[in-house]
């Protein structure tokens, strides 16, 4: 599964292969024993069969299908770095690039078994020295990409069964024609065909039966009612079951947390390595790229590599909300709006956004935008706490938005802070502040987005959420509405937050955040560097 597709096998075989026994036989020779201790238990492995039994109690006597994924070409013969899906990942504790062409199986047992489901995990272990694989499948095999696990491996890892991906197939089909099955559909495609196909086989529809009894009683009885009960009659089986998963990964865990201070750690890092780098960013000319990769560095030596493309954006691409093309300089005076995660080995991410005078200092009214986006943070973030909702943060922040671009006479003539936040018939302050104010964040940078809005935007913030707060105000070179001090100059200030008993942590705080402490934190980073 997820392996070589038949396009890719009509292609002209360009690499040599062991052509004779005698050949088989000399390359399967001559190696020394393997090791036969198997890893220590993962300490994700508690947490994840925790999140597993929360899926399975949400869906009770099915078996759900959750694939890693396969490999993907970048061009010709190389493939990308692999990176499982999130659910996936979520599930089974596996992140880095771990482990292509997998299939978990929650497989219900019977009820005079105890009920519930058994975690299956299908792959493709580690093959022998006497095989083809070994040697001569540059895609697979041991001598071209190093050496997978074996069975006994991940189960003493994970805590798991594990078998072989060739034993998917017979594992779908027993019982199929009783045994709804749902699978998340866009993780692997070959994957979701074939459980189209053992639908198909045994008589069964992937529409039949849109909810179970007890997935109506839960959505009848919950908070959200019957708006709830709407949308998910809207989803297919397999669409509710990507849904719940996203959904799931809203509340951390200890585990996750510790996850997201490691990344925001590394991000830190990678934060003051460009810092202390901006003079030759600036010197060499596009100095974007230059802080793209110095911060890219940080970010894989720290963990798996960046959580997202970094937006390495100097002066009017600032402005620009989604600049990931990084092409253009660093130039003295302007302001550099770097927005960038570290994602670490079990695939948690941050997601920080500082916006620095690139000279060290701040002009006049580079600080005047900045103290009033740092403003509408303050206030964003009081907001995040326990009881209100997910969208009180964004109608805080952009509050104090409003007001200054108010304040500066921006608003059209008559339209005051009232009537531009009104959503019927104002919404004027968008020109300069087009985008939300948060995210939830985890696994995925923009995390849980499958979840209902009910789930998400109306959901009360409960303690384990964390999420970004990240203002902005952008004033475009070419914009005539704009003060002219203004033009050319664009700013956000984002930080990641945790929602606790009693209120919230900027698990970021040790970032520097208000204008003074910006310069300073500058001026710091930079001397350090030509002390040492």
């Amino acid at each position: 599964m997820g392996g070589v597709t038949s396009e890719e096998q009509k292609k002209p075989e360009n690499r040599p292969r062991p052509t004779t026994d005698e050949f088989r036989a000399f390359v399967a020779s001559g190696w020394a024993p393997r090791h036969s201790e198997v890893p220590a238990r993962a300490d994700v492995a508690e947490y994840a069969a925790q999140r597993r039994a929360a899926v399975g109690a949400r869906f009770p006597g099915e078996r759900l299908v959750i694939p890693a994924g396969g490999l993907k070409v970048r061009s010709n013969d190389c493939d990308y770095v692999f990176r499982p899906h999130s659910a996936f990942a979520h599930l089974t504790g596996l992140g880095s690039d771990r482990e292509p062409d997998a299939v978990l199986v929650l497989e219900p047992r019977a009820q005079s078994e105890g009920g519930g489901h058994e975690a299956v995990l299908y792959f493709r272990p580690l093959a022998g020295r006497d095989t083809e694989e070994f040697f001569g499948d540059a895609r697979y095999g041991e001598f071209w990409v190093g050496a997978r696990p074996t069975i006994e491996d991940i189960e003493a890892e994970l805590g798991i069964t594990a078998r072989h991906i060739d034993e998917l197939r017979d594992a779908l089909a027993k019982d199929a024609g009783v045994t709804r099955l749902r699978v998340v559909r866009d993780a692997d495609p070959q994957v979701a065909g074939l459980v189209d196909a053992v639908r198909e086989e045994s008589g069964t529809s992937a529409v039949e039966g849109d909810r179970s009894d007890s997935a109506a009683d839960a959505t009848a009885t919950s908070e959200t009612g019957a708006a709830a009960v709407a949308q998910e009659e809207q989803r297919s089986p397999d669409d509710e079951l990507s849904a719940f998963l996203s959904s799931l990964r809203m509340v951390k865990d200890a585990w996750e947390v510790e996850q997201m201070r490691s990344a925001i750690e590394g991000t830190k890092r990678g934060f003051e390595a460009v810092i202390a780098d901006l003079a030759e960013a600036v010197r060499r000319g596009r100095g974007e790229r230059w802080v793209e990769g110095v911060f890219g560095l940080h970010a894989r030596h720290h963990g798996n590599g960046v959580g997202y493309d970094s937006i390495c954006a100097s002066g009017d691409h600032a402005n620009t909300l989604h600049w990931i093309k990084n092409t253009g300089e660093v130039k003295e005076g302007d302001l550099l709006l770097l927005d960038a995660g570290v994602e670490v080995d079990s695939l948690y991410t941050a997601d920080v956004t500082r916006t620095l005078p690139v000279s060290g200092t701040f002009t006049d009214a580079q600080r005047e935008i900045y103290e009033a986006v740092f403003a509408a943070q303050e206030a964003g973030i009081a907001a995040a706490r326990p009881g209100n909702k997910f969208s009180d943060i964004h109608g805080a922040a952009i509050r104090v938005i409003a007001e200054h671009l108010y304040k500066w006479g921006l608003l059209p003539e008559g339209v005051d802070v009232e009537g531009t936040l009104d959503t019927e018939h104002g919404q004027y302050h968008r020109r300069w502040m087009v985008h939300g104010t948060s995210h939830h964040l985890g696994i995925d940078v923009h995390d849980c987005a499958l979840a209902t809005r009910e789930e998400y935007m109306d959901a009360e913030l409960k303690p384990g959420m964390i999420l970004t707060v990240e203002p902005g105000l952008y004033f475009k070179a070419d914009d005539e509405l704009a003060p002219e001090r203004f033009r050319g100059n664009g700013v956000r200030i984002e930080d990641d937050i945790l929602i606790t008993e009693d209120g919230n942590e900027n698990l970021s705080a040790s970032m520097p955040r208000t204008a003074d402490e910006v310069e300073a934190w500058i001026a710091g980073v930079q001397s350090q560097r030509q002390s040492g």
